[in-house]
This record gives structure tokens, sequence and C-alpha cells, in this order.
């Protein structure tokens, strides 16, 4: 009888040692190793090693001219945000991953794709709920397709032998941390299932032609649980993210060999599912209020989108020795990088003031063409002066107080016009290609552009 053998699995990467480790040596993680038992296998299965019946056949070598290529062969989920996040649809035989918070909407999202076209042939496996479950949330949803097909099973080969049998349109795994395969002695959702179970959903994808969308679980770091291989597997990485204080969710691409990354598409929960956002700025600048301090706007650019977003700051004399430095939705070290260039190079003393910064709507701003909005939104505050107009803020603040130039200018006056702003406040380094109808104002520093914002 063959012993089995111990492993050490690191839990971000893959990588494995005969022996635990406190340190990974290919990520650098510090203690992610989890031991595993591995059962050595006989002689005489080992020529069956990592095969599924119907997988293992592999094609000849063909020459590049002798492929052909259909660039018009995409096909629509009809939700206009998800193909927008995607790059204009799903691509056939193409392999997404798509993960988030618990309850945040991801199941929903999938079966939404079949209400909003229900000529598509869909397969959907489910792990984690029961085929009453599903029906109970589908009638909530509206949706009634004929095309729609519920397979509770967890055990891939008969996953793959179904969808191989129905050559469905769209197969879909909720989630990928259910399945398991047999000849594997570890329990499902262990780094070794997650990464076998995906790679033979990878090959059933690719040689079969059969759209995959897989449901991964995240981390409480919010990362996609499971081996970080599993990202670089998949074509298409989308991240749900959004506030459980807040009804909307944002739709992020974090990866996309068929389209642009970063893309982000905005949706709206509600009692009837997810709901498209076609004009986002509007949402989230819903309860601005122009006549308080410490209030400004800010254009950001989320992959191609362009978004109007409001910066709120509170800054009050501080009542403890070391001031306080609060950031929601905003780098807690870009708000200290900005705090001391506004004392060196602007004298406005933040030493003895607590600083509370809030980017509003639960939204996340990582542009550094924010920068100049949440320097006016500070100043704003610590004098206690109100925005005078209603100002757009756009530019890089760098640390000799200049204000460098953004990318994509026309884009963000566009919207800012679009939105029914006065005019903007932008960096004179920027050179506008063609003329706008915006009434804005160019500076240098943050100087100058404080003393005409307030």
């Amino acid at each position: 009888m063959p012993k089995n053998r111990i492993e050490y699995v690191c839990g971000e990467c893959g990588h494995t040692s005969t022996k635990w480790l406190g340190n990974c040596p290919s990520c650098g993680k510090w203690h992610t190793f989890k031991e595993f038992t591995v059962e050595r296998e006989k002689k005489a299965d080992k020529s069956h090693k990592g095969k599924v019946e119907g997988l293992e056949e592999g094609g000849s070598p063909k020459s590049l001219d002798d492929i052909t290529l259909n660039e018009e062969a995409r096909f629509a989920s009809n939700i206009s945000e998800l193909d927008r996040v995607l790059g204009g649809g799903f691509v056939p035989g193409s392999f997404v991953l798509i993960g988030g918070d618990p309850g945040i909407g991801k199941s929903t999202l999938a079966l939404q794709i079949a209400k909003s076209n229900p000529e598509l042939q869909i397969l959907y496996c489910a792990g984690e709920e029961s085929g009453g479950q599903i029906k109970q949330r589908a009638r909530r949803l509206g949706v009634d397709s004929e095309n729609l097909y519920i397979y509770n099973e967890t055990d891939i080969s008969h996953i793959l032998k179904e969808a191989r049998k129905m050559e469905p349109d769209l197969l879909i795994v909720d989630s990928i941390q259910t399945v398991y395969r047999t000849e594997l002695t570890s329990m499902a959702g262990s780094i070794q299932q997650v990464k076998e179970c995906a790679a033979l959903f990878q090959q059933l994808a690719k040689k079969q032609e059969i759209t995959t969308l897989l449901i991964g679980h995240v981390t409480k770091q919010g990362d996609l649980a499971g081996p970080r291989v599993l990202e670089h597997m998949v074509d298409t990485v989308l991240q749900f993210e959004g506030d459980q204080n807040y009804t909307y969710r944002l739709l992020r691409s974090l990866k996309n060999r068929f389209g642009p990354a970063q893309e982000v598409g905005v949706f709206e929960m509600n009692e009837h599912g997810l709901t498209d956002i076609l004009n986002p700025s509007q949402l989230f600048l819903s309860d601005y209020d122009r006549n308080v301090s410490g209030n400004a706007v800010v254009c950001t650019i989320e992959g191609s989108r362009p978004l109007l977003i409001e910066v709120q700051a509170l800054v009050t004399p501080s009542n403890y020795g070391t001031p306080q430095r609060t950031a929601s939705g905003f780098d807690h070290r870009r708000l200290s990088l900005l705090l001391a260039v506004l004392e060196k190079r602007g004298g406005y003393q933040f030493s003895g003031q607590d600083v509370y910064l809030n980017v509003a709507g639960g939204i996340k701003l990582s542009d550094t063409a924010g920068d100049l909005g949440v320097i006016c939104a500070l100043v704003s505050s610590f004098l206690d002066k109100p925005i005078s107009n209603s100002l757009v803020f756009l530019g890089e603040v760098g640390l000799g107080a200049e204000i460098r130039a953004v990318p994509k200018l026309e884009q963000r006056l566009g919207e800012i016009e679009k939105m029914g702003f006065d005019g903007a406040i932008i960096p004179k380094a920027n050179k506008l290609k063609k003329e706008s109808a915006l009434s804005f104002q160019q500076v240098d520093n943050f100087n100058e552009a404080i003393k005409k914002a307030l």
C-alpha cells in the first residue's frame, strides 16, 4: 500500500512545500501555509491523472493564418452595464470569474441574464441553493425563461458531462468553492479542489466553446478566495463593490482579455433585483449642498467613464494631544501628504486641528485628479467659508504646490457640462484639443485655485 504524504500549500499563490514555512518564497506573504494530506496513486492509475472523459482529446497544431477570427461573435446579456464592463458582451468560449462580498448581488446578476436575454440557453449549476430556493428568487426577479436549466450538482465530472451534452450558450457555476473532484481527498473549497476544478472548467470553455461564468467567494480582506493563480487562468475578473448602507453597486473589471480593464458599471439594488444606473453622477450628487463649507465636487475617471462625486471635509480644533486624521473613501497617506503641502506651501496650520475627510456615497476616490478638490474642501472647512460658485475641481497637487495635468480632460469637461455646473478649475498644464462651451479657469498652483474658489 502506498503511503500518504504531507504537503503544505500557500493560501495566496498555491506554492507547495514539503515543510511548513512562515514566509512564502513565491508571493512573500506570512503565515499562509496550510497542511494537506495527499494520497499516493497506484502506478496503474497514474495514466489517468488530471484527465476527465471528453476533455483529454487535443487538436493538432494550426498555423496562425489557418485560425479563423470572428470579431462579431459576441453575444449580449442585454444588461447594459454588464455588457459595458465586459467590453460589449460575452465572447464565446470565454472564462469569466465574478467575486464580491456575501449578499452583494452576484447570484442575482447571474440569474438576471436569463431575464434580460431569454433566447440564451443557460445551464445554472447551483451548489449553494436548492432548486426551490432559486425558483423563489427567480419569481421575485421576474425571471421566466424556458431556456434556463437549474442543475443541483457539485461533482465536477457530472457537471462537465451535462455541459458537453447540452452545449449551452452560458454555463454558470455558483460557486466554484462548492465544486469538487472525487479523485482528490481534500474537501470542497480547498486550494487543490478550487485550482483543479477551475483548470477543468477552463478546458471545457476553450475546447468546447462553452462560455463559462464562475461565481467566487471573497476573503475578509475583500480579495477573491482561493489561490491567486485562479485569477490568471480566467479571461475576465469582475469584482462587485458596494457599501451595505447604500443601495448602489459597482461592477469593476479587474482583468479583461477582450476589453478595457478597470471599466465600471453601476447598479442599484432594489426588491426587483439590480437596475442599471445610466447616469451615476446624478446619483452621487443627489444630496450635494453647495452652501455648506467643506463641500467640493471633483470629477474622477472609472475605466472610461467620468463620474462627478462630492468630497466633504470637516476641520475642527483638536481636544487631544495628537490631532486625529480620519479618511473615508480616500487614501489616508495621501491625505497626510496633502495636509503637509498645505502647511508648507500655503501657510495653513493644521497641526492643532482634527481633520475628517469623507467621499460621499461610499465610493472610493483613487484618482489623483481629485487632489485639488480635496485641498479646496479642506481649506473651505478650515476657514469656514463655502465654495462661492458651482465649480468642479480638476488637478493633481504636487509637493511644490503646483497643479499637474490630468488625463482625459475633454471627457471630464463634457460630464461637468452635462450635469449643469457653472464652470471648472483645471490645471494650466493641460492643453485643450478642442473648444469647450463650459466656463473654466486654469491655474498653476493651489493657492491661486483657492483664491478663485473662496
